[in-house]
């Protein structure tokens, strides 16, 4: 069973808004369909494989749930069945699944994992490179249905269930109706995170019945999105609250150019939905602390920042020269992360007095371009078509600007390490990049980085000029890279609001 915090309880907890509440341990379940350190292919694995940690800290008893895939090691992790055999009805019949668990890192908290070789005894997550699963629509839900019934299984009903994405959306439904009056989940609400609603697991109608869930729900304000099933829809219609990871993108995604499809959904839900910036774990990202850099340094003493300049450009192949800003990107190569902008800038970018370093992975042409320009420009830009994460952090930490001009960005977790590492953002204002980078002001004296609004590349270009006369004036930069430093993005903060929006959901 997940265990509370080794902290003694307190007889109040303060909210972020440093109010007194009552203290209950409240028992919080995350599901989700990855979670680091034990699957990952994006954000959300980092979100809740850290956010159980601070809830910790503030008293609570927290367990997290996700499928069982093949790359998950048992003797890795140290995995052991805790309950062989778990029924889990399905529109098609019954069909079992096993739970194993473990300790989610060396915290107390539980990590359950959702075992049945039929839908998670294969390579990858999702898919594969030639495509998504046939049977996503039946994995997730049978996942969905599993999360529902283990609970029970255990004897560990939790006050929280904390959903994350479309493939925990038809959790939301199966608390809704199915379990409705089932005394077990009587005092049981729902949150539901939403990560980036371009993704949203879609499906043709016929499945519907394969769920066990009834045609009586597939009506337009309910399941139904234009003919289809929508799983991310099932989780924004039935949870009884809604957040997504920064104020800034819960409002955007409410717009017609960032609902993909959903916005009225969304206006309609607007009492309900919060922004909650995502949190960074210090204790993996922290430049005082790191020992995969070459010099461990803080805001006090950030200069020694240039012995990981040194370093990573003689990794990378380019010539040390300490008046010439290095600029980093650590990205998945994609529109989505502003690579069409970037690609459009490059000839314009790589004419100024800059050096150019690219970690990252993704489309094709991106790749092509990348190499070509490496080919054209020996002495300015390097590329690594690869994930490391040792060299993200000497990008990190040698760099001196770090760019995220994205298209859209629901939270962003790069350019919040970044600062941490003293290398200043550059950033479009969208999501999560506008609620925490700061544009420098023209005095100098307020600002984190700079922000850049629209999304083309004469304005992506100004501010990459901006950024490159600052860093030539040495006390303006100092102040501009210390004030960065100093901002705190910890779990710490992120999680105390989440606990204000679980007791906002429990008390209506």
């Amino acid at each position: 069973m997940p265990r509370t915090s080794t902290q003694k309880p307190k007889k109040a907890i303060k909210t972020s808004k440093g109010e007194a509440r009552p203290w209950r341990s409240l028992k919080i379940l995350l599901a989700a369909s990855e979670v680091v350190p034990f699957a990952k292919t994006g954000g959300l694995a980092d979100v809740v494989g850290a956010l159980p940690r601070a809830l910790l800290k503030l008293g609570c008893e927290v367990a997290v749930v996700l499928p069982k895939y093949r790359n998950i090691s048992p003797e890795k992790y140290k995995l052991k069945i805790v309950h062989k055999d778990m029924p889990v009805p399905m529109g098609m019949g019954e069909m079992n699944a096993d739970i194993l668990s473990t300790r989610l890192g060396n915290t107390h908290a539980t990590a359950y994992f959702i075992q049945n070789d039929r839908y998670f005894d294969r390579e990858g997550f999702y898919g594969t490179a030639e495509g998504d699963y046939h049977d996503n629509a039946e994995r997730f839900a049978f996942f969905s249905r599993a999360v529902m019934e283990m609970p029970k299984a255990l004897g560990w009903v939790p006050d929280i269930l904390h959903l994350n994405d479309w493939q925990t959306g038809l959790a939301a439904v199966y608390l809704k109706t199915l379990y409705k009056n089932d005394p077990a989940y009587a005092n049981t609400r729902s949150l539901f995170t939403i990560h980036n609603m371009a993704y949203q697991g879609l499906f043709p109608k016929y499945i519907l019945p394969m769920t066990g869930i009834g045609w009586e729900e597939f009506t337009a304000d309910k399941l139904e999105f234009y003919d289809q099933v929508n799983y991310l829809k099932a989780g924004l219609v039935y949870s009884d609250a809604l957040n997504t990871v920064s104020e800034r993108y819960a409002q955007e995604i409410q717009t017609d150019e960032f609902g993909h499809g959903l916005q009225g959904v969304l206006r309609s839900r607007t009492s309900d939905l919060y922004g909650i910036v995502n949190g960074i774990d210090y204790d993996e990202w922290n430049p005082a602390t790191d020992r995969e850099i070459p010099a461990q340094y803080t805001v006090k003493n950030h200069e020694k920042k240039v012995e990981a300049k040194r370093k990573l450009l003689a990794e990378m192949g380019l010539e040390f020269k300490e008046k010439t800003p290095v600029v980093g990107l650590v990205s998945r190569l994609t529109d989505q992360k502003g690579l069409d902008l970037i690609a459009d800038a490059i000839e314009g970018f790589l004419s100024m007095d800059v050096q150019f370093v690219v970690l990252g992975t993704g489309e094709p042409r991106y790749h092509a371009l990348f190499e070509n320009l490496k080919q054209r420009f020996p002495s300015k830009l390097a590329v690594a078509l690869k994930f490391d994460q040792r060299l993200s952090k000497m990008i990190y930490a040698g760099s001196d600007l770090f760019l995220m001009p994205s298209r859209f960005e629901p939270c962003g977790l790069g350019q919040m390490i970044a600062m941490k590492y003293g290398t200043v953002p550059l950033v479009r204002r969208t999501g999560g990049l506008a609620d925490t980078v700061e544009n420098l002001s023209l005095d100098g004296k307020k600002g984190t980085g700079f922000v850049f609004d629209n999304y083309r590349s004469d304005e992506f270009l100004a501010a990459l000029r901006r950024a490159t006369e600052a860093f030539h004036q040495p006390k303006l930069w100092k102040s501009l890279v210390q004030r960065s430093m100093k901002e705190d993005f910890s779990w710490d903060v992120s999680a105390s609001r989440y606990l204000d929006l679980y007791g906002k959901i429990l008390a209506k």
